[in-house]
């Protein structure tokens, strides 16, 4: 069956619409469908160009724009195109100011000037590069977080994902018959989450990376009493540290699993908050 296509049109980086076409298309996991993505589109020409491809391809257009004029244009030309076009932005734009009392500043997101929160995950990413996989584990003191668990649980794309919200992340891998570093147990337990998943599950996850790899089949890091064994001991070392949140990652994408955590920090926070004594005057 042909891949149906739908483009993804931004005047900015184009990162909000394509997180929440990715997050729809979730729901239709059998469906072959082809993402276009066109960023930093901001002006006229530029818009009808791809709103002709579009039109030409059978194609609908999920979009953010956020300047008023170039919006209306989009939406005039595709109506008469006959082009299927969803506004990710514009409406929630216009309640927002109208809920606010106030006008928006219609400037794309990348054009606005960096502010410290941005400069505070440019740092958290750059942390999560340097303390992936174990490495530099003098550092992990230094961590919001710190992920463990056996290899192919998403501890890397989830320590880079939640670096992107402004979290410093380390991760650390559970290898069997390999003691954890110091570090990690010495660590305070809310900050540390361990990742499990299925057997089965990470046996497909395990055998399709051994393909790619050029591995044969039967090597240990495939075979499930090996894997099992793995989890098991990582199993172990989660009931000896009682303190930590442990994360069954099965069947969970990386957002998805990041919302648990996120979730379980706030109200980790709010406990504290409200335990910790009355301040003194």
């Amino acid at each position: 069956m042909d891949a149906k296509v739908i483009y993804v049109v931004s005047d900015s980086t184009g990162e909000t619409a394509e997180r929440v076409t990715r997050a729809t298309l979730l729901q239709f996991p059998d469906q072959n469908v082809k993402l276009k993505i066109e960023r930093r589109l901001r002006d006229r020409r530029g818009l009808t160009a791809i709103l002709q491809q579009a039109a030409a391809a059978e194609a609908m257009v999920v979009f953010t724009l956020v300047r008023p004029e170039l919006r209306d244009h989009f939406n005039e030309e595709a109506t008469k195109l006959g082009v299927s076009h969803v506004d990710v932005i514009g409406s929630l734009l216009m309640q927002v100011a109208q809920h606010l009392g106030a006008d928006p500043v219609n400037i794309p997101s990348a054009e606005l000037p960096l502010s410290a929160e941005y400069f505070r995950r440019v740092e958290a990413i750059e942390f999560a590069v340097k303390s992936d996989d174990g490495k530099e584990p003098r550092n992990l003191h230094k961590a919001d977080l710190v992920l463990c668990g056996v290899s192919r649980t998403s501890k890397t794309p989830l320590s880079t994902y939640l670096a992107g919200r402004g979290l410093r992340v380390a991760n650390v891998p559970l290898v069997l018959g390999v003691e954890p570093p110091r570090e990690l147990l010495e660590l305070p337990g809310y900050r540390v989450i361990g990742l499990t998943i299925d057997v089965d599950q990470l046996l497909d996850i395990r055998k399709h990376r051994l393909q790619q790899l050029g591995m044969p089949p039967d090597a240990n890091y495939g075979l499930r009493d090996h894997v099992k064994a793995e989890l098991e001991y990582a199993h172990n070392i989660f009931r000896t540290n009682a303190d930590w949140m442990v994360v069954d990652v099965t069947n969970c994408a990386i957002e998805e699993t990041a919302t648990i955590i996120l979730e379980a920090l706030k109200e980790r926070d709010e406990l504290r908050h409200l335990t910790s004594p009355p301040p003194k005057f």
